[in-house]
């Protein structure tokens, strides 16, 4: 990792949950124009080299193409195979697998979950409209479901396959839906040039949003890993070891004997940085020109010491106040 990293400690990752199959990832600190490089490198893995299950092609009764009119169903059968390509389906094996929907004696809507179970697949939107039925009549679908990466084109597969009736669709087989980053700055300590990254990843429900990042990991790894395949360590001095780090974290916030007692205090004191008490820009400047920067530093001082910082009066006293009540501290009393 990179040497800074000494002096700032091991990047924080936290995971907050927006939604369904929907998280937002923070990594920080880290060093300047790293936020950059891990979301982009991310955000391009996540997108294009997860594997996912989709519908490949299908084979209707009646149709030869995808433009053919079938009787009795109320949409063409363009727009019922465009409504097949929003299933959300999980696969469990690569080998191809092939569903069948059939529909006798029925009108109104026909939804996934009318789609016939495989012990292979599963559908994780059901309820899903496929098409209407504007009178009793039948529909019979073979649908075949592959597991693959990326996107690949019905085009491609048609040069290779010609079976009759067999309609190919343009598969995209990643199970992620959405990927966003976005880096701001952070500091620890005087240093104020760092990066958090925001890493947003919303998935499909096939694979959850951890197991899509821990993927992606991976495949960045081995990529990265073909450049030093021996692991050959050079200049050291300038690289620090992650596990060395959090070896020395651990002494620090238990002690030596792995106790946190009196005696076994942090060598490095929690810093939060003062911007989170979201003060006015006067405040915020006479605090951080007055040599506060954390919040841990300001509940130190007391009212005398806050009045004697240069600009710094009555009503910003009570700015300062009227913030960390709403946080639960407060200012040290003159007599402690």
């Amino acid at each position: 990792m990179h040497i800074i990293q000494k002096e700032i400690g091991l990047p924080k990752i936290s995971a907050k949950k927006v939604g369904d199959n929907h998280t937002l990832f923070t990594v920080a600190p880290l060093p300047n124009g790293y936020g950059m490089t891990l979301g982009n490198a991310f955000r391009r893995v996540l997108l294009g080299s997860l594997p996912g299950a989709a519908v490949a092609a299908v084979k209707v009764k009646g149709a030869t193409h995808e433009y053919s009119a079938l009787s009795g169903v109320k949409d063409s059968l363009l727009n019922s195979l465009l409504n097949l390509k929003q299933l959300n389906i999980k696969k469990h094996s690569k080998k191809p697998a092939i569903l069948k929907l059939e529909v006798k004696n029925r009108s109104g809507e026909v939804r996934a979950k009318d789609i016939s179970k495989d012990a292979d697949v599963e559908i994780l939107n059901p309820d899903l409209v496929i098409t209407t039925l504007d009178k009793k009549s039948e529909l019979k679908m073979e649908i075949v479901v592959e597991k693959g990466v990326g996107y690949l084109p019905a085009a491609e597969r048609q040069k290779n396959n010609k079976e009759v009736g067999l309609i190919y669709l343009d598969a995209m087989f990643s199970p992620v839906e959405r990927v966003r980053y976005d880096v701001t700055a952070t500091r620890v300590g005087g240093m104020t040039n760092l990066d958090k990254l925001e890493l947003e990843v919303k998935t499909n429900g096939s694979m959850n949003p951890e197991d899509a990042i821990k993927f992606a990991s991976n495949v960045l790894k081995s990529y990265f890993n073909l450049f030093n395949t021996k692991e050959e360590a050079v200049e050291e001095e300038f690289a620090t070891d992650p596990e060395k780090i959090a070896a020395e974290e651990k002494i620090n916030a238990t002690g030596p004997t792995g106790e946190d007692d009196a005696e076994s205090k942090p060598s490095t004191e929690k810093y939060t940085p003062i911007e989170t008490l979201q003060f006015t820009p006067r405040t915020l400047n006479a605090l951080i020109n007055g040599g506060i920067g954390s919040v841990e530093q300001l509940v130190k001082c007391g009212q005398s010491k806050i009045e004697e910082l240069r600009g710094f009066g009555s009503k910003a006293f009570d700015e300062v106040n009227e913030k960390l009540a709403a946080k639960g501290l407060k200012l040290k009393s003159e007599g402690e």
